[in-house]
């Protein structure tokens, strides 16, 4: 059996028992191995199970629990997702992802981190100008978290001048 056949079937059966985290274990193999348009179709397995998973959740009314597994990719795929949309200037369809994504988690760290995202976005902030003016990219990158988890100190004073000229 040739790699790409391999990994397909590595794939598929992450697929079929709905294993995000596995697909995410996969990841760099499919890098290397998948040309383009089956690294697209990756990935869009991956949303497809996250948005599966996140209906899920949202119709059992529970918060997803960080530290379990599946939830903690399903987190980090939903947020590649709002991510995606911010910065292809959908910042309305990012903003209220965030704003979902802020009260899915029982993490307080994270829900925290993406009402910065939800606020700075409901505000039409660039995300170029999200990550130069209030994301704390270094700190971030030290923390080893998927998703920007620390913010500049100017952040909390641009936020709260942007929440208090709305209201």
């Amino acid at each position: 059996m040739s790699k790409v056949e391999d990994l397909k079937t590595k794939v598929l059966k992450a697929q079929q028992n709905s294993d995000i985290a596995s697909l995410y274990v996969l990841e760099q193999e499919a890098h290397d191995i998948f040309d383009e348009e089956t690294l697209h179709g990756f990935y869009a397995n991956i949303l497809d199970l996250a948005l599966e998973k996140l209906t899920d959740t949202l119709e059992s009314h529970r918060v997803m629990d960080m530290t379990e597994i599946q939830d903690f990719a399903t987190l980090r795929a939903l947020y590649e997702y709002a991510i995606e949309h911010y910065s292809a200037g959908k910042i309305q369809d990012a903003s209220a992802l965030f704003e979902v994504l802020s009260g899915l988690s029982n993490d307080k760290k994270f829900s925290d981190a993406l009402k910065f995202h939800h606020i700075a976005s409901q505000e039409k902030l660039s995300l170029d100008d999200f990550l130069q003016n209030i994301a704390d990219i270094d700190a971030t990158q030290k923390a080893g978290t998927f998703y920007i988890s620390h913010f500049k100190d100017e952040a909390q004073k641009l936020l709260d001048n942007l929440k208090s000229d709305v209201e």
